[in-house]
């Protein structure tokens, strides 16, 4: 903010002063949103950090009973029983609102009620270890939808921490120094001219005294 574009009245004064009582409290207000922020963030990464365990150890104890599974069945009979999958899954996305971030809601639904009804092949022919790996599978469905949901809202929520970091930063660090400045710099130059103008009547003050006094010795 040049200081040359600003225009030292009391009028710019009174406007400025009211510019930067704004700013404070904007920026009040933004850091109060991004530490709430910070804090939603923490709690939803811990939150991420549980879930992907969870998965990750789901999936990989999945992989074993299909490695398994294999192992004991003709490779033609396994892809057979999996060719055609018995169930079917909607997922449905809704919002919630976290700080004015919309945060996606993930729920599903499967085609049939019974969501254990999951197995599209025989029992007879087919080994228990593919039984265990398609039920492990399903029963780390839901956590894997949460946690989908949740990195999602990880990765909206660093993004409205970001933005709401650069506006507190252009308020700190350059809006509200920048009014400080100018009503500094309008304060100084309007105590300069009342200085100046008080020196100025004082001045006439004397040469009128001047005046009269010699205007009297004249009469004398």
């Amino acid at each position: 903010m040049a200081m040359t574009q600003v225009n030292p009245t009391r009028m710019e004064l009174t406007r400025l002063k009211k510019k930067l009582v704004t700013a404070v409290r904007g920026h009040k207000l933004l850091k109060d949103k991004r530490d709430e922020l910070m804090r939603q963030f923490l709690d939803l990464v811990r939150e991420n950090k549980r879930l992907r365990e969870i998965v990750e150890n789901g999936i990989k104890e999945s992989n074993k009973k299909f490695v398994l599974a294999a192992a004991v069945m003709d490779d033609p009979t396994l892809k057979t029983a999996l060719l055609a999958p018995k169930q079917s899954v909607s997922v449905k996305v809704t919002t919630k609102n976290i700080m004015s971030v919309d945060i996606p809601i993930f729920d599903y639904t499967t085609k049939t009620p019974n969501k254990t009804d999951i197995f599209s092949y025989g029992l007879a022919f087919t080994s228990g270890d593919l039984d265990d790996a398609v039920k492990s599978l399903n029963d780390i469905m839901p956590d894997m939808l949460n946690l989908a949901e949740c990195e999602k809202a990880c990765k909206l929520l660093a993004a409205e921490i970001e933005r709401t970091r650069r506006r507190v930063n252009a308020l700190e660090h350059v809006m509200i120094p920048g009014y400080q400045r100018q009503i500094k710099y309008i304060t100084m130059k309007l105590d300069e001219n009342e200085r100046s103008t008080q020196i100025r009547l004082m001045k006439v003050k004397d040469m009128m005294i001047k005046q009269v006094i010699e205007s009297k010795h004249r009469e004398d």
